[in-house]
């Protein structure tokens, strides 16, 4: 009996113009978006759940994809963000002690589209040598020619605003790993740490090591202003990551501005561009992208070379920021900025939460709490 999957072809189209043909092992219909490739061998229900993939068709590297399932403990939002799925194999019969559902559940579950049996290798070298391209997949039609035109008619990510559409739309608490229905407290400084998260699409994995490092977190919407954010009396302000153009985010900028200075502020990925723009510097976007576990970046101060996770197609100009902040670590692949410091305040490109990744950085969120232990100490 032939596979109900090898039933509903398939086609991805680039922009250039290129076409690749597969099957949809999951879902049906078109989805567009701008395609890039995730390097990582493991950690793909991580991926798929990272909120800053929201206007990305993801592609992973590694050819055999769903083996271990879905399980509720690795979810890092909560739900899917990303435009389509597409992988070399997908393996039907997973098996694995925490799974609760297949992968090609979990994404026709969220209406989402996933594709397999194209040469992801080349469209791999593809991306690389030519770039990051705006996609489509289509069940629907083989007519290339309709699908360009979709193509090409489709914005791209560039001065889009995508955090507001996946940002939390309301203040809450989380509280023993998960968001808290429980009605944020007054604060009480003889308590926990107070630290204040700007959700433009946080991953969980941040927020639970805040809390494992003593911190009560508050997480407030991305449109949230700098009064806003101290009205709530945070020791510390983290501004998370995010999907999209970071330069189309000037409301973001404001907040951060607003906050920078007053209280020991930590920026991840997007939440590092932002500072970037608040004290002056500029973003551009990266030819493909740093997507993958395997990203090695050198720190500055110490000499020693880190392995990190990482996920964004913009970074901070470092020559825009020159003489206004410190650089902290650099990218030994193509030598772009991977982090600042200014008094109060440190941020990265990539992720020291991992999740999926190494947890060779994971030390960032325990040094974050120290410099708010210390401006609490001299404010005593």
């Amino acid at each position: 009996m032939p596979l109900l999957r090898k039933d509903r072809k398939a086609l991805l189209v680039l922009e250039d113009g290129s076409v690749f043909d597969g099957f949809a092992f999951a879902g049906a219909g078109e989805t567009l978006g701008e395609v890039v490739f995730n390097t990582g061998m493991t950690g793909y229900q991580e991926v798929i759940t990272d909120p800053s993939y929201k206007g990305q068709i993801v592609t992973m590297t590694y050819p055999l994809v769903g083996n271990t399932g879905i399980n509720p403990e690795d979810m890092e939002s909560a739900g899917l963000h990303l435009e389509g799925f597409i992988i070399k194999e997908y393996q039907q019969n997973p098996s694995n002690w925490r799974m609760t559902k297949s992968l090609k559940s979990f994404l026709e579950d969220s209406g989402k589209i996933g594709l397999e049996g194209i040469d992801t290798r080349a469209l791999t070298r593809r991306l690389r040598l030519s770039g990051s391209m705006k996609g489509i997949i289509s069940t629907e039609t083989n007519n290339i020619a309709e699908l360009l035109a979709k193509v090409s008619a489709y914005p791209g990510l560039v001065g889009r605003d995508l955090v507001r559409e996946v940002s939390c739309q309301k203040p809450y608490l989380w509280k023993k790993g998960a968001p808290s229905r429980s009605k944020i407290p007054a604060r009480k400084p003889a308590k926990k740490l107070r630290v204040v998260v700007l959700d433009c699409g946080v991953k969980y994995n941040i927020l639970r090591l805040l809390e494992q490092n003593g911190c009560e977190v508050v997480v407030v919407p991305a449109f949230s202003s700098g009064a806003d954010v101290l009205s709530y009396q945070p020791d510390g302000v983290l501004l998370s990551n995010g999907p999209g153009d970071p330069a189309a985010l000037p409301y973001i900028v404001d907040a951060a501005r607003e906050v920078i200075g007053k209280r020991p502020v930590f920026g991840i990925c997007l939440g590092h561009q932002i500072i970037g723009q608040a004290i002056g510097g500029k973003t551009c976007k990266l030819k493909f992208g740093h997507h993958g576990i395997n990203q090695p970046v050198q720190n500055l101060e110490t000499g020693r070379v880190e392995i990190t996770s990482q996920n964004h197609g913009f970074v901070v100009m470092p020559e825009s920021v020159e003489n206004k902040a410190g650089k902290t670590y650099t990218n030994l692949n193509d030598a772009t900025s991977e982090g600042m410091r200014l008094p109060l305040t440190m941020s990265v490109q990539y992720h020291p939460e991992a999740a999926p990744g190494p947890r060779d950085t994971e030390y960032l969120f325990s040094q974050f709490v120290d410099i708010i232990k210390k401006e609490k100490g001299k404010a005593k």
